[in-house]
């Protein structure tokens, strides 16, 4: 799923200063379950929002909505009736969803309320950690399922590195050596020859910085 996080309260308070009435508008797919876009977060910020403009003499009017999926036209189009008489739509989806509603409502202003983070999977309660990085070419039938672009910090095509320690990576000992996975998975289903097959490099001109990010609400995990 994609992952995001909400931005900070002040922020988006910043966003809607000159607005009387907005939308708040969620996505029950991948931002609920992350615990950013639901429609418990559309109700939380929608009282907050109402509150931090009420204490500088502003009446905020909230509409509280939530799709199914944002990046959907087939969602999306159910709530053109809704937000007549708003001037601006709050999203609460990844940048694909933002993009997505601000192309159908061309004469309102779509503002994301989330950051985009990456495309991942939960490990335990509140806490994501990045498994794709979207590139486009996969090479997982190579790689035993693992990708070694998202999980390797060095991002290596062609591995290991030499700098792991009993299975752990020599950049961040918290996580395990991408390519020791690798191997094991390899290894384990009789597909070590694999590993011979070099890949050629990628322009990674536009960079990452340093290797598999994660995501921990405090507030959320064990």
């Amino acid at each position: 799923m994609i992952i995001t996080q909400a931005r900070p309260l002040e922020e988006i308070t910043a966003i809607i200063k000159p607005y009387r009435k907005v939308a708040v508008l969620g996505c029950n797919t991948c931002a609920a379950v992350c615990y950013s876009g639901g429609e418990k977060e559309v109700g939380v910020l929608s009282g907050l929002l109402r509150l931090a403009q009420k204490k500088i003499g502003i009446e905020l009017e909230t509409f509280e909505l939530c799709l199914e999926r944002q990046c959907d036209d087939e969602f999306i189009l159910t709530i053109k009736d809704k937000v007549d008489g708003v001037e601006a739509i709050l999203s609460l989806a990844c940048g694909g969803g933002v993009q997505k509603v601000a192309e159908k409502f061309p004469n309102l202003p779509v503002y994301p309320v989330l950051n985009t983070h990456f495309i991942g999977v939960n490990l335990e309660q509140g806490v994501w950690a990045e498994y794709c990085i979207g590139c486009g070419n996969c090479l997982l039938d190579l790689t035993g399922g693992i990708c070694s672009l998202a999980r390797c910090a060095k991002s290596l095509l062609n591995g290991p590195c030499g700098g792991s320690d009993k299975g752990k990576c020599e950049v961040n000992q918290e996580n395990d050596c991408a390519w020791h996975l690798i191997y094991e998975k390899l290894n384990q289903t009789n597909r070590l020859e694999l590993l011979e097959e070099i890949q050629p490099p990628r322009d990674w001109s536009s960079g990452r910085d340093g290797g598999p990010r994660k995501i921990k609400r405090e507030d959320l995990s064990l």
